[in-house]
């Protein structure tokens, strides 16, 4: 294309997004369509000639966008916020147009330190201990790989690394978590080669949250069989009801036996930007790890993972590598960000996160969380208040589980089950909001998760409408 062109339908993309972001509203957050519906609407070959911009961009708009998922939409309460925001929309452009490979410093020398000052940022918004170091990976799945892969490797004084699964273990490998931990944690000990017969889950308390006294008896009791407490992780804000696990005392049981230990915030750690929430961290100083998701409740667009570990040389010497093409004069002056993870090709993460702390500045982020947590206090409290309905979990911070469970009726467990699914299939249905749901110790529960960045009371005060008009 030549510059004219660019110009010509780079306004006419920015002039969509801005009309996008203004008018979300007007879309149904989930969409109303079948599977295949899309796929049979799209050709089955690929074309031979240009079709040109406009047909595409048309193509976008008739056929893309309505079969999106809104997760921007002020009234998207599912799962957990992945929002975004202007100034980080903008710094996509730029990223895009720059198109860098941050693998090492000297391929893009301003990303490198860009990202080293940005993480050093977060860790002091966060409160965490002066001497962790930062850096971006894709997602807290990542993330938590790449701890695992640091426990297994100081487990084994690198064994693994250089003999392989069998070099150098002190026995089989143990790894702990609550029984609410993120799937990711099974997936990351099954791809670390640790097996997902050493995973041991710990049983949680009325809260949810792991028991520590628990942990304690499972490490001892697979000590007495030779093997080898590898990793715990604990988690700050469970994907089902956002529990918090209790650092320190994990803390001080990983450091007393020796046992890595990551803590998982992805969502619910910028809670931690708040002084007043600081308490959901204590304990950290004793983390190996830490990772937490800016792009899940911090503003910034997927992906934008930032992981933390207190002792970068473990990090470096399980993922480095130096084949001679990447040999530069530099390399023991400058931090080569492609060994702190599992990709060798990074994106140029950092701009976006750099624009987002810029714009709001951090007073501003903060205003945005506190008005999400007074929104699910708002909701928990109408919950509360009504007696067709109970709390099926602590509220945290922004997550509030519920379900219709009207106790003069005396419904059992499966009746409520389908009564609650029945009226989750209604709300989404509708198109005017979108929640979630979940099983809480194998009791079904409705999830409405208050975190985009545009969503006020009153779209959290239709949503409680819509549920109790509809039930």
């Amino acid at each position: 294309m030549k510059a004219e062109i660019i110009r010509k339908y780079g306004h006419e993309i920015v002039d969509w997004v801005a009309d996008y972001l203004e008018g979300l509203e007007k879309f149904p957050v989930l969409p109303p369509v079948q599977p295949g519906e899309i796929l049979a609407k799209l050709s089955l070959s690929p074309p031979q000639v240009s079709e040109g911009m406009e047909r595409i961009l048309e193509d976008f708009r008739s056929l893309i966008v309505p079969g999106m998922t809104h997760w921007q939409h002020p009234s998207f309460f599912a799962y957990f916020p992945a929002n975004n925001s202007e100034p980080s929309v903008l710094a996509e452009f730029l990223t895009a147009a720059i198109g860098a490979q941050c693998m090492v410093w000297q391929t893009s020398p301003a990303a490198t330190e860009l990202e080293e000052r940005v993480m050093d940022w977060l860790r002091q918004m966060l409160g965490l201990p002066e001497g962790f170091a930062g850096v971006i990976q894709d997602t807290a799945s990542t993330s938590t790989l790449c701890a695992l892969l640091c426990a297994r490797e100081r487990a084994t004084a690198f064994g693994v690394n250089r003999f392989g699964l069998s070099g150098g273990s002190p026995g089989p490998l143990t790894v702990y978590a609550s029984e609410e931990a993120h799937s990711s944690v099974e997936k990351g000990v099954k791809i670390a080669g640790l097996g997902k017969e050493n995973l041991v889950l710990i049983p949680t308390g009325p809260d949810f949250a792991m028991l520590p006294g628990e942990l304690e008896k499972a490490i001892s009791r697979d000590l007495d069989r030779g093997a080898h407490a590898c990793c715990v992780v604990a988690t700050v804000g469970t994907t089902s009801s956002t529990a918090m696990d209790p650092l320190r005392p994990i803390g001080e049981i990983c450091k007393r036996l020796g046992a890595w230990f990551h803590v998982d915030g992805a969502m619910a750690g910028t809670a931690a930007i708040l002084p007043e929430m600081r308490n959901i961290l204590d304990g950290i100083e004793h983390a190996d790890s830490f990772v937490f998701n800016p792009h899940k409740w911090m503003f910034t667009n997927f992906d934008c993972s930032a992981y933390f570990v207190r002792d970068p040389k473990t990090l470096t010497s399980t993922f480095e590598i130096l084949p001679e093409y990447l040999k530069t004069g530099v390399d023991l002056q400058v931090k080569n960000f492609r060994d702190w993870g599992v990709p060798l090709g990074r994106r140029f993460r950092a701009l976006k996160l750099w624009f987002v702390i810029r714009q709001f500045g951090v007073e501003g982020i903060r205003e945005k969380l506190r008005g999400h947590l007074e929104l699910a206090r708002d909701f928990a409290s109408w919950v509360k208040d009504d007696p067709r309905f109970e709390l099926m979990a602590p509220v945290t911070i922004n997550l509030v589980c519920f379900r219709y469970n009207p106790t003069e009726k005396g419904l059992s467990e499966m009746e409520l089950e389908k009564a609650n699914k029945e009226l989750l299939n209604r709300i989404n249905n509708s198109g005017r909001c979108f929640l979630s749901h979940t099983k809480l110790k194998g009791r079904f529960s409705l999830r409405m998760c208050i975190g985009q960045t545009n969503t006020t009371r009153e779209h959290v005060k239709k949503a409680w409408q819509m549920i109790t008009n509809w039930i």
